[in-house]
């Protein structure tokens, strides 16, 4: 049995998107073309690895292995192209970055810079995306390095297929005009219940965490704004509209604001995940490097 990479690749964009349409629009195909494709890897292999529901299909039992594998082994593939590409001895080739706005603010577009010194046959290519998207994202295969957060120790793999590598820890600080800040120390929220509150837009996890740190405090946040950009929410906190939570990377140095921290600490992790199984190039090994030591040297600062 010689398994087709093309083929695989198929299969695979199957088990991340969901309908044979949508991997033919991805790999600008039509979709009986896609289907005829898959019908010759169910042959080639001596196994059912599509099961017809309806108008669709979904992957068997068979399928979804298949589909595991084949992410890896197309990963293979693109780590021996790049090394062959690397025989000069400089790291060459494209690496795809995902991450959240304020790391892509911090981590990603300092480390871009750097690269472009140290290793210019690197193309990083960035992307900003949320947690919540970046995920799926690298499990599909559409980058190689993500950026994300979250609040639990990091430490735990997001998935058996992929390998997180922990960054730093992002404390959430409240955040309120200069000529708001009081007393230096740590605040209770409680002190802050009479405050307008600024908040990101409904369903995200900052607003849903000063809805629920506020509540834990004893109050419903007043609320007098929601931004999806962090400039906008400083913006408004930095004109005395409002006081809000952030992530202390969020904090942008050039809005006039002041940063407290909370009396019952909170924090998130930062940490840069890839596909476990799957061989790193060159490139994305150098990424990687250089993401832990500009998160120390931030921590250090």
């Amino acid at each position: 049995m010689r398994l087709n990479t093309s083929r695989l690749e198929m299969l695979h964009l199957l088990d991340s998107l969901g309908t044979v349409r949508a991997v033919a629009a991805a790999l600008h195909l039509s979709p009986s073309a896609v289907s005829a494709q898959l019908a010759v890897l169910e042959a080639e292999t001596r196994a059912e690895l599509l099961q017809r529901v309806g108008r669709r299909v979904r992957l068997t039992a068979a399928g979804r292995t298949l589909a595991r594998h084949a992410r890896v082994i197309l990963d293979q593939v693109k780590a021996a192209e790049a090394d062959l590409r690397d025989l000069s001895g400089q790291p060459a080739g494209p690496v795809r970055l995902a991450a959240f706005s304020s790391a892509v603010r911090t981590l990603v577009i300092p480390l871009a810079a750097r690269l472009r010194r140290t290793h210019p046959r690197i193309e990083l290519e960035v992307s900003e995306l949320d947690p919540q998207d970046s995920r799926p994202a690298l499990r599909r295969g559409d980058c190689d390095v993500i950026v994300t957060a979250d609040f639990s120790d990091g430490s735990a793999p997001l998935d058996p297929d992929v390998h997180t590598i922990p960054l730093l820890a992002d404390a959430i600080v409240l955040v309120t005009a200069q000529d708001q800040a009081g007393p230096e120390g740590p605040v209770d929220l409680a002190d802050f219940a009479a405050a307008a509150w600024s908040v990101d837009l409904p369903g995200t996890y900052l607003s849903r965490l000063v809805s629920s740190s506020c509540r834990q405090a004893g109050f419903e946040p007043r609320v007098a704004g929601r931004f999806s950009s962090y400039e906008l929410l400083l913006a408004h906190v930095e004109a005395g509209l409002s006081v809000s939570l952030l992530p202390e990377l969020a904090v942008d140095g050039r809005y006039r604001v002041a940063i407290r921290a909370l009396r019952e600490p909170l924090t998130r992790q930062v940490y840069a995940a890839v596909r476990g199984r799957s061989a790193l190039t060159a490139a994305a090994r150098i990424v990687l490097d250089e993401l832990r030591d500009l998160s120390a040297a931030r921590v250090h600062a």
